[in-house]
């Protein structure tokens, strides 16, 4: 696949940053050849290939699912400009 010199000038005008003359002739070889790599990685069989969530087939060891730290919420809502029923009261934003 090949990537024209007025695609790069499209690409660099959206972008908005400024590429001259010589850059553009270097840009186009190696988008050139990322995409060419694209196309090879792209006619790869991967059909009996079974997808994986993690190239390295690993597991995450979890922590067990304990309370750490004690219960706040009096000293919290004591201090809150305002709370009814245990739950806090703020500023009506959208009508």
């Amino acid at each position: 696949m090949t990537i024209s010199r007025e695609d790069i000038e499209k690409v660099a005008v959206l972008a908005r940053i400024r590429v001259d003359d010589e850059q553009v002739s270097a840009l186009e070889k190696d988008l050139g050849n990322i995409l060419d790599l694209v196309d090879q990685l792209g006619a790869a069989d991967t059909d009996s290939v079974e997808p994986m969530a993690h190239p390295l087939n690993a597991v995450q060891r979890l922590r067990a699912d304990e309370v750490t730290e004690t219960n706040q919420r009096e000293a919290f809502q004591a201090i809150a400009p305002a709370t009814e029923n245990g739950l806090y009261l703020v500023p009506r934003v959208i009508e």
